[in-house]
């Protein structure tokens, strides 16, 4: 996933974001609602976690103003309000999850993957490209009937190339689904995390599936890469 934060509490912000990087997902953060609707309507996000209580627009501002614009991003409202009314005007306004404060972090992290297999078309539990499967919630993958460990970001980027089979995706494409903004993208870490994948989903079973299209980028044979 690849999520924006708009969060005003600088500690609360960065444990969403830290949570969210260590299970190999990207995330950004916003923290008023002017920011919110410039990055929403700019970068492609799976979902967006969005306090109410934010300096400048609220909460429920914000998130009405976004679906204005057609912004259709899964927006989970994180507030320390509970009173039925404030529920009632999150979800009126457009969001479509509703957390108050104080949460359970692992209960909010299976909420935001919830909600990002619903956007735009439901996405299915399991995905399966040839003999390779992954399971997004719970973050397995198996060639075959044997399971495999991967990192990560090398789950991250193994879940684009299997939303995708046969799409040949750039570099780019790459690392604006794994990483955030704040990642420098002059390295050669796509190299080495494809190397990677290679390593763990491929060489052990003597087969090809990521294949590397020479000034263009990579690509997920559908096949198998037999």
């Amino acid at each position: 996933m690849r999520v924006l934060i708009v969060e005003d509490q600088v500690r609360l912000a960065g444990l969403l974001r830290r949570a969210l990087r260590g299970g190999g997902d990207a995330a950004d953060v916003a923290i008023k609602g002017e920011d919110a609707l410039w990055m929403a309507g700019a970068t492609r996000y799976d979902a967006i976690v969005m306090d109410v209580m934010l300096p400048g627009i609220d909460g429920f501002e914000t998130c009405r103003r976004l679906r204005d614009e057609g912004v259709w991003t899964p927006i989970l409202m994180l507030t320390a309000r509970d009173a039925l009314p404030d529920r009632v005007a999150g979800l009126d306004g457009g969001a479509d999850d509703y957390v108050t404060k104080p949460f359970d972090l692992t209960e909010l992290m299976a909420r935001l993957r919830a909600l990002a297999r619903r956007r735009e078309v439901e996405r299915p539990p399991v995905l399966e490209v040839g003999s390779l499967r992954i399971d997004p919630a719970s973050r397995r993958v198996w060639r075959g009937e044997e399971e495999i460990e991967v990192s990560g970001k090398g789950f991250a980027l193994l879940e684009i190339f299997m939303r995708s089979p046969d799409v040949v995706l750039s570099r780019f494409d790459l690392l604006e689904g794994a990483w955030d903004s704040s990642y420098e993208n002059r390295s050669n870490v796509i190299s080495v995390h494809i190397r990677q994948l290679r390593e763990r989903i491929d060489k052990p079973f003597g087969l090809r599936s990521i294949e590397t299209v020479r000034g263009a980028g990579y690509r997920l044979r559908s096949d198998g890469g037999k």
